[in-house]
């Protein structure tokens, strides 16, 4: 470097001062008499020592006028698209999901509209509560683990293609894939588990009577 020799005064562990897509790769810290670049370190919030640090500046530099950035900024500005790409993921996802919900609710309440005389004759003939809403709900858990089949494959080859633009990277393991299967069963049954117990509590001499 500049054909001069230095002293290692120090070493540090490695990290990365670039895109955390590429490679950390080796990085020289110097210690020079001048210069006009200056790194400082200081305590979180600490918002005084600007004041400090621009009075310095001005008796080493006093015809450039300071100019500053925060590390931690800088870092989050490179990672920008990286944020916004997740809040509209999950924006999607939630709105996803909330479509989803309303569509097993009415479907739910369609299928025990249909049924109405059916539950009535089990109900009448001993049926137990447990016995109609695992009746009303099996079908409907049935579909989402299909559902559930289909999809894993789909996300677990969309997030390693996405995570291969990544050096350094996280494994997908099945314990995600069980969560979210877990996730999306209990939020169906907790969607279609109203119109199920409705159900199963309606007086069924009052139901058949109608019909």
């Amino acid at each position: 470097m500049n054909w001069q020799t230095y002293s290692i005064i120090g070493v540090v562990q490695d990290f990365h001062f670039e895109s955390m897509k590429g490679k950390i790769e080796p990085l020289c810290l110097m210690l020079g008499q001048g210069g006009d670049i200056v790194s400082v370190k200081i305590q979180t919030g600490e918002t005084s020592a600007l004041e400090s640090i621009t009075n310095e500046w001005n008796k080493i530099m006093p015809h450039q006028p300071i100019r500053y950035t925060f590390l931690d900024e800088s870092y989050a500005r490179m990672y920008e698209d990286v944020e916004r790409t997740g809040k509209i993921v999950t924006s999607f996802a939630l709105l996803a999901i909330f479509v989803a919900c309303l569509g097993l609710f009415a479907l739910s309440a369609f299928m025990v509209e249909q049924r109405n005389k059916e539950i009535s004759i089990r109900l009448v003939l001993g049926a137990s509560v447990d016995n109609i809403f695992r009746l009303l709900t099996q079908n409907f858990i049935l579909l989402v683990l299909i559902s559930f089949a289909i999809a894993s494959p789909i996300a677990w080859y969309a997030m390693q293609t996405w995570l291969e633009d990544y050096e350094y990277k996280i494994e997908i393991t099945w314990d995600v894939f069980f969560i979210a299967g877990l996730m999306a069963v209990l939020i169906a049954l907790l969607t279609v588990s109203y119109q199920s117990i409705r159900a199963a509590l309606a007086n069924p001499a009052t139901r058949l009577r109608s019909e």
